[in-house]
């Protein structure tokens, strides 16, 4: 028999906002401002669809979402958007408001410094993830992102290997993956049989360079499901927190 669903998750802003307030979204590119009760704009971001792009955010599961992220979900009073011709018009766009207002609740953007990208490259039945100056022939790139590009690579690194190799463990992974300075490309190798992984996980990093970290997080957790030590899990569950954390803001 399957379980019977007694409490609905949060809804905040269909709550504030309305359900017709996301029915009535443009589906074209644009950058969208969330505004707190004062009307600080506390999050600025940006959608090749804005009306897929903020349905993302009616549900707030508490399981699946980072705490910086619920955070910001309860503290949105009002959203405000503009539509632009296309997507690569709203990145510049959402540049220009990150520089400007520099939201709480944006990490990467608000600030002028070195460009950094997180970069990933498939090499047969491996990954290589790498924080590039500039992403070279061959390497998938997103960001620029500041000093906490270190650590997401990092923490994306440990959760390829708890998917490519469950049965390993945490004791296994490489020596140098806990320190954010790894100036070297990680490299999570994989079986080279295993089809489906080797595309679940090529997936994934295309996500997370787009800034949508839920397919990776999710396939993570239903590869690593029940295979590890609490403390394992207790770990994984912190680059998994980290992970949505970053890829929200």
């Amino acid at each position: 028999m399957s379980q019977l669903l007694l409490f609905r998750d949060p809804r905040p802003l269909v709550d504030r906002l309305g359900v017709r307030f996301f029915q009535e979204l443009p589906d074209r590119a644009g950058v969208y401002l969330m505004r707190d009760e004062a009307g600080t704009v506390v999050y600025v971001g940006k959608a090749k669809s804005l009306r897929r792009r903020l349905a993302s955010y009616r549900v707030a599961n508490p399981e699946r979402l980072g705490r910086r992220h619920l955070r910001l979900l309860s503290s949105v009073a009002r959203i405000d958007y503009e539509e632009c011709a296309d997507e690569a018009a709203a990145l510049a766009r959402e540049a220009e408001y990150l520089l400007a207002l520099r939201p709480r609740f944006n990490r990467a953007g608000v600030w002028v410094g070195p460009r950094r990208h997180l970069a990933w490259r498939r090499r047969e039945a491996s990954f290589e993830l790498a924080v590039l100056d500039q992403a070279g022939e061959g390497w998938v790139a997103g960001g620029p992102m500041g000093a906490g590009v270190w650590y997401l690579r990092s923490a994306v690194a440990r959760l390829l290997w708890f998917a490519l190799q469950p049965g390993r463990g945490l004791a296994a992974i490489p020596a140098g993956w806990f320190g954010p300075r790894r100036t070297e490309p990680a490299v999570i190798s994989a079986d080279p049989e295993d089809l489906p992984a080797l595309a679940a996980a090529e997936a994934g990093l295309q996500g997370v360079v787009a800034g949508r970290a839920e397919p990776l997080a999710g396939w993570v957790r239903e590869r690593a499901a029940g295979r590890s030590h609490p403390f394992e899990v207790a770990s994984r569950e912190a680059d998994l927190e980290y992970l949505l954390e970053s890829c929200s803001s």
